[in-house]
């Protein structure tokens, strides 16, 4: 019987001849490869427009002009400065943004966890309602807001129509006087997005095991403390995710207050990315309209980082 040749150490690990060189799964120019066409995305359509934006910011950037000088930190400046042309209005749109989030976020955040709990259950026509729930949400901005200007105009809306009938005022200014059109600004964001979030609550309930409820239940928690103590703490990365991007989402809301209230009444709903659209594109002035979107990126990163900070986990 033949006795097998043992095997010097170190042997295994050279390579067989012909064998591909690289690493173990393959050439080290794979991974490279795979993450080449993301790159080329990411630096066409991100970096590279970021960049240009920036060079933009530090020149008066006029299209009508045929010199653009370079004027530095002066758009910046003139933001800040109390006399400057659109210190004023832009500072006006940021509040608006700003009351505007933090007036929907909530609502935003707890709504669809609700309503989420209640879908996770088995019941007859569950799929059916998750459904109606998200199915506002495939529709454009442009039809949300068209469908609901209508829906909510003063003289021939159907709001005021069905709220005349039943008895109640129908000459609500809906769009034309304040706090209505704030309320009906969040009201139709709402409605429009809260099945959005919804699906992303169900994803992270699903991979909640159904035993530590069960457990909890033998121990005798009731429902308030099995949301808090096994809920929340199993879905809390989704959680953040949920925060993050509904509150950048809002704080860029333009549509529905560009196709529904038109920022009026006045400028009191005109938002922080209509007023950037407005001087870049209307008035030609890019330069101070690429300052004015760094700005407020800055801003709503400096509110990611404090989410993060708020929400990080604690032992």
């Amino acid at each position: 019987m033949a006795v097998p040749t043992p095997i010097a150490p170190g042997a295994a690990r050279t390579a067989a001849p012909g064998r591909r060189s690289g690493g173990v799964h393959g050439p080290i120019w794979v991974p490279y490869a795979f993450c080449a066409p993301f790159l080329l995305l990411f630096c066409t359509f991100v970096l590279v427009p970021a960049v240009y934006g920036v060079w933009i910011s530090l020149h008066d950037f006029d299209f009508l002009l045929p010199s653009r000088p370079f004027v530095g930190l002066q758009n910046y400046a003139d933001l800040f400065d109390p006399e400057g042309v659109y210190s004023e209005p832009f500072w006006n749109s940021l509040r608006n943004t700003l009351f505007f989030t933090v007036v929907s976020v909530p609502f935003l955040v707890a709504l669809p966890l609700l309503i989420a709990i209640m879908l996770n259950r088995a019941f007859p026509g569950r799929t059916f309602f998750r459904a109606v729930f998200f199915a506002p949400f495939v529709l454009g901005v442009a039809v949300i807001g068209l469908m609901w200007r209508y829906l909510l105009d003063t003289s021939f809306g159907t709001i005021n129509s069905v709220l005349g009938r039943l008895g109640l005022p129908d000459d609500t200014p809906w769009l034309t006087d304040q706090p209505y059109a704030w309320i009906s600004l969040v009201g139709v964001t709402i409605w429009w997005t809260i099945g959005f979030n919804s699906v992303i609550y169900l994803a992270g309930l699903a991979g909640v095991p159904n035993e530590q409820y069960e457990a909890a239940s033998l121990d005798g928690a009731g429902a308030w403390a099995k949301f808090r103590w096994i809920t929340l703490p199993s879905i809390r990365n989704v959680l953040i995710f949920v925060v993050i991007t509904t509150v950048l989402a809002s704080a860029n809301m333009f549509g529905q207050s560009y196709l529904i209230t038109n920022g009026g009444p006045g400028q009191s709903t005109e938002t922080a990315i209509m007023m950037i659209t407005n001087v870049g594109l209307s008035q030609y002035k890019m330069g101070a309209a690429a300052a004015m979107s760094y700005i407020l990126a800055l801003f709503l990163a400096l509110i990611s980082i404090v989410n993060f900070w708020l929400m990080r986990e604690k032992k």
